[in-house]
């Protein structure tokens, strides 16, 4: 989140689904979240960034996986490479 230049208050308004500041901030923080949890951040992360792009980008835009996103998710692989990397400078200077 903080690479997209996003905050807490970003994902909780972008998010559909039942998710508060407590929840964000603990994800942010590096707390252990259970799966249900780290699924909901995730989405609301993809909601939030896929509303800051125009039509062109959201076509080159590669939507993240929780266990992208948390180390201590199942599946989780360690210097992964991020396919959104020239997206990233876009949308944080916005």
């Amino acid at each position: 989140m903080t690479e997209w230049g996003m905050g807490n208050h970003d994902l909780v308004e972008a998010s559909p689904e039942q998710l508060n500041h407590k929840q964000v901030q603990k994800a942010r923080k590096g707390r252990q979240l259970t799966l249900h949890t780290m699924q909901k951040v995730t989405r609301a992360l993809n909601i939030a960034i896929w509303n800051c792009l125009n039509k062109e980008q959201k076509e080159a835009y590669f939507e993240y996986l929780h266990h992208w996103l948390f180390n201590y998710a199942k599946g989780y692989v360690a210097g992964r490479v991020d396919p959104n990397d020239a997206l990233k400078a876009i949308v944080k200077n916005r």
